[in-house]
């Protein structure tokens, strides 16, 4: 099957290349979103090899019916559940590798009914999971304002998330936010366009509310904790973030399992000394970022982070 949707992976080739796909071997594609990385991991599998991909997006479900190939799996669920999917499959220990595409796909984005974007009408939806039942306008209209200016803050790094919070309150009281654009005219009242040159006034509103309504990061941070316990040695892990935040827990988690720590002492019940050296588990192999002309052809790769990592433990 070719990928006809219009949604294409950043970073593409230097994912598959990164990847080091064994022929007969067994990969995750935790982010399956609408089949971009899946389609060309399994040109690259021989007919022993195995592709599970997850996603929580029921379009996304609705997408991977499409491919009819004996050597792939879709699950619907949750990526921070990965280790029980391994589990539950037996495969634990015995993956080779697994690509994790943090970024929202165009369809996704493009979609209006959808409510991600802040450029086109449609409900203030914002869940990836159509089956969750907290929409971004409830939580708007439901939760406090220090509830508010702490998301704007925490998950959009807003400066302006006192004076945009008050704003959401106050036209809340009056009528009720249901739409992308009022959100989205709102901010923009709030914040003129000469305090954010390089970008629409609602952008990072608009992320850290997606953020939230998604438990993103929490999931991200749920994920890589399971990642060691069930890939294989030589094993690759791949991760590609579009924003700070995201980043900033990838690079803390490499660092935190690729570097050797002193050697630690303490008592055991016997009252003997023990000595306990931390080991490596992570070998990190790369950084990349995307090229000019990728990012002249496509502006939403302009963020992007591929960051590459072999496991030895």
């Amino acid at each position: 099957m070719k990928n006809n949707n219009k949604h294409n992976p950043v970073m593409l080739n230097e994912t598959i290349e990164y990847l080091n796909i064994q022929k007969n071997g067994i990969y995750f594609d935790a982010t399956f979103g609408y089949g971009g990385h899946s389609l060309n991991i399994l040109q690259h599998l021989g007919k022993m090899g195995k592709l599970y991909a997850i996603d929580k997006d029921p379009f996304s479900q609705k997408y991977s019916q499409k491919i009819y190939d004996q050597r792939f799996h879709f699950i619907y669920g949750n990526f921070s559940k990965i280790y029980y999917y391994a589990k539950k499959l037996d495969i634990i220990k015995k993956i080779n590798g697994i690509i994790i595409d943090l970024g929202i796909s165009s369809p996704q984005i493009d979609n209006p009914d959808r409510g991600f974007s802040f450029m086109k009408d449609g409900p203030l939806d914002m869940r990836m999971n159509t089956n969750d039942t907290l929409t971004a306008s409830k939580w708007l209209l439901k939760t406090k304002k220090k509830n508010i200016i702490d998301v704007l803050k925490n998950y959009g790094e807003e400066r302006y998330a006192k004076k945009i919070a008050e704003a959401i309150v106050k036209r809340n009281k009056i009528n009720p936010i249901l739409r992308t654009l009022d959100l989205s005219k709102l901010i923009s009242n709030v914040i003129s366009k000469k305090q954010y040159r390089n970008h629409h006034p609602a952008t990072k509103s608009f992320q850290a509310i997606r953020i939230f309504i998604n438990n993103e990061l929490e999931e991200i941070n749920q994920l890589l904790n399971n990642v060691l316990h069930i890939l294989s040695p030589g094993a690759r892990l791949l991760i590609i973030s579009f924003h700070s935040l995201e980043d900033r827990i990838i690079k803390n988690f490499l660092n935190q399992h690729s570097y050797k720590k002193n050697i630690s002492s303490h008592f055991n019940i016997t009252g003997k000394t023990e000595h306990k050296k931390n080991i490596i588990q992570i070998k990190k192999i790369n950084k990349i970022t995307p090229t000019k002309n990728e990012i002249n052809q496509n502006k939403r790769s302009r963020s992007a982070i591929l960051r590459i990592a072999e496991i030895i433990s």
